[in-house]
Order: structure tokens, then C-alpha cells, then sequence
């Protein structure tokens, strides 16, 4: 492993592609601790404090703390990705947008103009929501978050908190065509771990005090370390399926005739549908929330009151909610990058043939029940995984934010990570981080 390290700085390109990374990293923390103008961020950290284990604590992680202290980069990279799902979602059902993204390179670019455009437009709904938010904080009389509300305020929050959330876009983009990696989960991965220092030592100040018994910690520690393991078996699973193909003679030469097989992955989202899923639910729920936050008269707040606590993230329809949404966005994404009819196509233009099916549309439908019936398993255990740490942290009482969403994400972008330098490695001819195995994909 240290000798892999080693490695990747005897290879200029891949140095440069990773020291590139780092600083762009370096730039995004560095962002996070640049405070908005006209907000208390002292009088705000009381007022997360407080509120840990509800929407805004959730946000707050999902933003590296940014949130919590007020910062410039509050939003986060979260308008992009639902900028992004709405994008998506549109390409199925608008045939303009369809067509787009059949014409390669040129249609991409244009989707992903649109996909900007969206991401300003969820900006300025959502800045404009958290200056009412923060009026909303201070009117409590608790926390003197916002010393004056004013329309020069808002306008001004809003154009800082958009132009940081668009910085941060670009941070991204950068990091996925010129360093190592898919941006925009390297930058999410970045915040979640940025909290880690803190709430380890909250969590032992507390097992020191005596709030934590000793057998919940260790229990957790032991939980952690198999979901780990579970995350890492479950995205590198395979199902195989067998294919013989048939000997073709051309001229003189005979080709063919070989056995291969096709690797159907158990999850082929990855982390991208525990993000979807999180987006989603965050969106409603923010503008609920920062609405509804520090009371208020009236029907309209009353119910975005009522909708925030149901919504509370330890909440049992937010978690019932979130487990469908991630199983949905684990076939979505599936269909979107996977296509059996493609598959079966080609497979019949070069003589292949699965053991028992018939060419043809019997492979595609073979290959797409198989295809189906995995991912309903791998999108199960997605959020399994996604839920129950977090219920018995919470349960527990353990001052950790790093839950089961937490840790896909993490472990999910480090692999892709790791996958990449692999691959950087092994192309120049160095030991990978594995010797044996090459981060191989398991077997189902």
C-alpha cells in the first residue's frame, strides 16, 4: 500500500492530477470558513448545537458545516444534483432533450448548460429561503442570528449564496476533467469528512463523562467496520453470465469459439442514488424548515412546522421515504446506463450466445429479468445500509452525523477514487494499491 503511494508521485500526470485535486479541495475548505455577510455565525453554531439531529443537522453535514457557520458555500453542491435528477427526469419524457443526449459530446454539452441554468434558478429559490429562515431563527428572541433584516440583505445573500454554489459547481467540473476522480462526489466526500475530528471528539468527551456506555461504543465500532465491508462487497459484486461464441472463418483465419462472460454489477449506481434520494428529500424539507423555523402565527406555518418534524431525518417517514427513493433511483440509474436490448443486439452481430436463450429479444429479455432481479437485492441492501446506522446512532444517543449515508458516500467515492489511480498504475506498469485481485469485483 505505501509502495503504491509512492507510485502515484513517479508519474507526472498522475501527480499533477492529484496535487490538482487537493488544491481544489484545499480552495473549497478554505471557502467554507468565509462568512456571509450580516449573519451572527457565533449566535448560529448555538442554534445547530441544538438542532443536530433534525433537517438542519443533516444539511449542515452534508455542506462540510459550511450551514453552520454561515458561510459563503451554506448551500452546498445540493442545487446541482437536484438540478441535475430534474434534468434527467426531463430527458425521458421531453424529445427535444432526448435527442440531446443521443448526440454525443455536442448534446451533452448542451444538457449540461441546462443543467447550470437549473442550478442558479434552485439557488436563488433556496438563498432567498434561507434569509427567511434566518429572520425566522432570530424572531424567537433565542438567538440573535440576524441583527437587521433588510431588502439590501436579502439581495445580497442571495447573490453571495448563489455565486458560491456556482464557484463550488466549477470546483467540480475541474476536478472531473483535470484531476482524479468525479468531482462533485469528491467535494461532498470532502464536507462529510471534514466533520469526522469533531464529532470523535465529542464522542469521547462524552464515553469520558459517562453519557456513553462502553458496550454501545464498542458495538458501533464493530458495526462500523462490517458496513465497511458490506458496502465494499455489495458495489463490487457481480452476477455472470455465461457466453459462448460461435467460430467464424474469415479467409484462412478461424476466430471465435472462446467462452467469456457478461458482468452484471449488483448496484450500478453506486453512491449516485443515496445522493438522488438525499437531494430530494433535502429540497421540501429545507424550504419547510427554513420557513417554519422559530415559530410564527398563522396556518402556513403551522404546517411547514408539522412537515419538518415528520421529516426529521430519525423520523419514520422520512426513512420509509428515503428506502423508496433510493430503490427507485437504484433501477432509474440502471436504465439510464444499462441497455439489455443494445446488449443482446451486439452480442448477436458478433455470434454470441447465451446457454439456453435464443438470439435475439430472448436474450434481452433474459439478460434485463436477471438484470432486475439483482438490483432489486443490491438497491435493498443500498438502503438498508443507508438507515439502520443512523437509527442506532441516534438510538444510542452517540453525537455522530457520520451515518449510513454518510459512509456509502465515502466509501463509494474512494473506491471510484481508487479505481482510477488503479488504472493510472497499472497502465505504466506499477503494483496498484492490491497486488492480487486488482480491486476484482466479486462474484454472485
Amino acid at each position: 500500500m505505501i509502495e503504491a503511494f509512492r507510485n502515484i508521485f513517479r508519474i507526472p500526470e498522475l501527480k499533477r492530477r492529484v496535487l490538482f485535486t487537493l488544491f481544489l479541495l484545499f480552495v473549497y475548505r478554505l471557502g467554507c470558513q468565509v462568512p456571509t455577510p450580516g449573519v451572527n455565525a457565533a449566535e448560529l453554531k448555538r442554534f445547530f448545537e441544538q438542532q443536530s439531529e433534525t433537517v438542519f443537522g443533516f444539511l449542515n453535514l452534508f455542506t462540510g458545516g459550511a450551514l453552520m457557520q454561515a458561510s459563503v458555500f451554506a448551500l452546498g453542491i445540493m442545487p446541482y444534483i437536484s438540478a441535475s435528477i430534474i434534468m434527467q427526469l426531463l430527458t425521458a419524457v421531453i424529445p427535444h432533450l432526448e435527442r440531446l443526449s443521443k448526440e454525443g459530446e455536442i448534446g451533452r454539452r448542451k444538457i449540461t448548460q441546462y443543467t447550470r441554468y437549473a442550478t442558479v434558478g434552485i439557488c436563488l429559490i433556496q438563498s432567498l429561503g434561507t434569509t427567511y429562515w434566518l429572520r425566522g431563527v432570530s424572531a424567537g428572541q433565542q438567538f440573535n442570528v440576524l441583527p437587521e433584516f433588510t431588502l439590501g440583505f436579502q439581495m445580497m445573500t442571495m447573490l453571495t449564496l448563489t455565486t458560491g454554489t456556482i464557484f463550488i459547481m466549477w470546483l467540480g467540473e475541474q476536478i472531473t476533467e483535470k484531476g482524479i476522480g468525479n468531482g462533485m462526489s469528491i467535494i461532498i466526500c470532502a464536507g462529510i469528512i471534514a466533520s469526522l475530528p469533531g464529532q470523535m471528539v465529542a464522542t469521547y468527551m462524552q464515553f469520558k463523562a459517562g453519557a456513553i456506555q462502553a458496550l454501545h461504543l464498542l458495538l458501533f465500532l464493530v458495526m462500523a467496520v462490517g458496513l465497511v465491508s458490506f458496502i465494499i462487497l455489495i458495489q463490487q459484486g457481480y452476477r455472470r453470465i455465461p457466453v459462448q461464441y460461435a467460430k467464424r472463418r474469415i479467409g484462412r483465419r478461424v476466430y471465435g469459439g472462446q467462452n467469456t462472460q457478461i458482468p452484471l454489477k449488483v448496484d450500478y449506481s453506486g453512491v449516485i442514488a443515496v445522493i438522488f434520494a438525499s437531494s430530494i428529500l433535502v429540497f421540501p424539507t429545507t424550504i419547510t424548515s427554513m420557513f417554519g423555523a422559530g415559530g410564527g402565527e398563522g396556518f402556513m406555518h403551522s404546517f411547514m412546522d408539522f412537515v419538518s418534524r415528520w421529516m426529521a431525518p430519525t423520523g419514520l417517514v422520512y426513512n420509509f421515504l428515503f428506502a423508496a427513493l433510493i430503490i427507485f433511483f437504484c433501477y432509474f440509474y440502471t436504465a439510464i446506463v444499462f441497455n439489455p436490448a443494445d446488449l443482446a443486439e451486439n452480442l448477436q452481430k458478433q455470434g454470441g450466445l447465451i446457454y439456453g436463450t435464443r438470439p435475439g429479444k430472448p436474450t434481452s429479455d433474459y439478460i434485463d429479468r436477471v438484470l432486475t432481479r439483482i438490483t432489486l437485492w443490491g438497491a435493498i441492501a443500498i438502503a438498508v445500509i443507508a438507515i439502520v446506522p443512523t437509527l442506532y446512532v441516534r438510538y444510542v444517543n452517540i453525537p455522530v452525523s457520520f451515518g449510513g449515508t454518510s459512509l456509502l458516500i465515502v466509501v463509494g467515492v474512494v473506491l471510484d477514487t481508487m479505481k482510477q489511480i488503479e488504472s493510472h498504475l497499472i497502465m505504466r506498469h506499477y503494483d496498484g494499491f492490491l497486488r492480487k485481485g486488482k480491486l476484482k469485483g466479486r462474484t454472485f
